[in-house]
């Protein structure tokens, strides 16, 4: 044989062999592999994408804000502006945070900038999901709020980004005076006896509809200078919403739900 035909020689033997062995029937039966218990809960699903589902916790129904308390002052109601079915951030009032705790879960939340809104960059419509708040002020993993649209700022700040980590995948961000959507799936870090880290928080953030963060790692909770770490432990904590102290027209917010979800396995 020519050495110049030995090797689809070698070729053709090497693939019959694979397709040999990939055709080979596994040794069981197909019983073996099939699993019946437990049988996951029927949920009545939303009638649409945005509505919740049976099993949703209700956390702003357009009504009032008695499922959030200040931040500074747990023991105290939100008072941020409620009307026409959504709330506007009172800035002077400080952050809001939910009265329940929670460990992982599947949020919904709508907020929209105002329109004519004035400023640029980082004074624009800046805001914030805490999508664990684990103390007073800006203290958390943070989910960025921020007018996005033809509004330059760098990108690990943006809309969609995790504050200081993380930039989005893309910018869908729409107009100033539209409501724009989040819908997220944070899985909460978890903590050894010894207090570090088991399994460091991971989010999956979908805005308007398109994927922006996919299973991104969190490497602590948000710092705005210095690199996040995780310095202490912590279980399930409140979500907050942040009154950032730009001088731009306040955000607002409307039908924000949550599922909560089986907590990680460390």
């Amino acid at each position: 044989m020519k050495p110049h035909l030995l090797l689809p020689v070698l070729l053709a033997g090497t693939f019959g062999a694979a397709q040999a062995q990939q055709t080979t029937p596994p040794a069981g039966k197909p019983e073996d592999t099939e699993v019946y218990k437990p049988v996951p809960p029927v949920v009545a699903p939303g009638k649409t994408s945005a509505d919740p589902p049976a099993d949703a916790i209700i956390l702003f129904d357009g009504k009032n804000l008695d499922q959030w308390v200040s931040t500074e002052n747990r023991d105290a109601p939100a008072k941020w502006t409620v009307g026409g079915g959504a709330f506007t951030v009172k800035k002077d009032q400080g952050n809001i945070e939910t009265k329940r705790s929670f460990g992982s879960y599947q949020l919904h939340l709508e907020w929209r900038v105002p329109a004519g809104i004035s400023g640029t960059g980082q004074g624009r419509g800046n805001s914030g999901i805490f999508l664990a708040s684990i103390g007073k002020g800006d203290l958390g993993y943070e989910l960025q709020i921020l007018d996005a649209y033809q509004n330059p700022t760098y990108v690990n700040g943006m809309a969609g980004s995790i504050y200081k980590q993380t930039a989005p995948l893309a910018n869908p961000a729409r107009k100033p005076g539209e409501w724009q959507t989040y819908d997220v799936v944070w899985t909460a870090p978890t903590f050894t006896a010894a207090g570090g880290v088991g399994t460091p928080a991971r989010v999956t953030v979908f805005f308007n509809g398109m994927l922006v963060q996919n299973n991104t790692v969190l490497t602590g909770p948000t710092r705005y200078i210095g690199k996040a770490t995780y310095e202490q432990a912590h279980g399930p904590a409140p979500i907050k919403l942040q009154a950032h102290g730009d001088k731009s027209e306040p955000l607002s917010f409307r039908n924000i739900w949550l599922r909560e979800l089986p907590a990680a396995a460390q």
